[in-house]
């Protein structure tokens, strides 16, 4: 399909910087394709489902992936910066490296603050692979939990592209930026729809007897990148890690049989259900790495429903909205969004989309 389908207005105004206060205050559009849209808020979403529904998170926790540095090679030195988005080992990450035409195979790249020390020495890095793209093989010279202690001591929350141009990270954004069920650390993105969610949301569903299940999905810094590509056939996604247990797969495969929805909230847990399904439409336990790319035509075999953010144009995340609730169907619900004040992005507003 051709790229431009999915492009519209957004006004630069409609993308929040922070999120609201509480959490599940955020305003939430329901999009049924039969019956049109409606206006609610977060705190609505238990009215909305039914008992023995299922919600399913992705209990993934963003880490800081953001590193600030000096390349050194021979006498020369220049400023980079780093997103991680893949472990590939106990010492090694995949990053996004900027300006990526600075680094070169074999280069050694100092990260910290203001040339500041990590532990006892540095927290140093090799270059060893220069691929596509800005993309490098980082190969760190502490390794496992020294490592992670490192990048928590030197690194910073790697805010989504446009809201990092507008203003920079803080200390707010170390519990804005985060669920607050994260529990596996591993994402260099939040997902983010599950950014509305609060305790006393969580007991108001509870009270409903709506179900709550947790997937892990590591989302990485690819998912923020733009589609240049002219037709969708020709954009590549770039892989994430995922886990399914066989508990979760059980729970998902019984509600499907006794007739109740199965509930994503964000893209992340949707695409892994959608990655880890089988032909016949049931769950088993699944791990692994997937570079699902949903658009519209896709046959979706697990997900009934899907809570998620308004995302921008152009991206990945708007085509698989418009594949799961119908392309003309989102882009008058995103018209309808801009007029009526809705919240972009990911400390936007919500969205509730019942599949076409």
């Amino acid at each position: 399909m051709k790229v431009d389908l999915f492009d519209f207005d957004l006004p630069e105004e409609r993308i929040a910087l922070r999120p609201a206060e509480p959490r599940d205050t955020a305003r939430l559009l329901v999009v049924r394709p039969d019956e049109g849209l409606a206006d609610k808020v977060v705190r609505d979403l238990p009215s909305l489902l039914d008992p023995g529904d299922v919600l399913v998170f992705n209990d993934t926790k963003v880490i800081p992936a953001q590193l600030r540095g000096v390349r050194r090679r021979s006498e020369a030195s220049a400023q980079v910066e780093a997103t991680l988005h893949m472990r590939t080992g106990a010492d090694r990450w995949l990053a996004f490296m900027r300006p990526g035409k600075r680094v070169a195979e074999g280069d050694r790249i100092h990260f910290g603050h203001d040339g500041s020390s990590c532990f006892l020495g540095q927290l140093d890095a090799t270059v060893l692979e220069k691929r596509d793209g800005g993309e490098v093989l980082l190969g760190f010279d502490l390794s496992g939990a020294f490592l992670d202690e490192a990048l928590h001591a030197v690194g910073h929350i790697p805010l989504p592209p446009y809201i990092a141009s507008k203003r920079d990270d803080d200390a707010r954004d170390l519990s804005d930026y985060q669920t607050i069920y994260a529990r596996e650390e591993g994402a260099v993105a939040a997902p983010t729809a599950g950014l509305h969610f609060t305790p006393d949301l969580f007991a108001a569903l509870d009270a409903k007897g709506i179900e709550r299940r947790f997937v892990t999905l590591h989302v990485g810094a690819g998912t923020f990148l733009p589609v240049k590509a002219d037709d969708t056939a020709d954009h590549k996604m770039h892989a994430e890690k995922g886990y399914v247990s066989s508990q979760v797969a059980d729970a998902l495969n019984a509600a499907k049989a006794r007739g109740n929805r199965i509930v994503c909230v964000g893209t992340t847990s949707l695409r892994l259900l959608e990655s880890a399904a089988r032909d016949d439409g049931t769950l088993g336990e699944w791990s692994g790495a997937t570079d699902i790319f949903i658009t519209p035509g896709y046959h979706f075999r697990i997900a009934d429903a899907l809570m998620t953010n308004f995302h921008l144009p152009r991206s990945t995340l708007f085509m698989l909205v418009s594949a799961f609730a119908g392309l003309e169907t989102m882009r008058a619900a995103y018209q309808h969004a801009i007029r009526s004040g809705y919240r972009f992005y990911s400390y936007g507003d919500g969205s509730l989309l019942f599949r076409a």
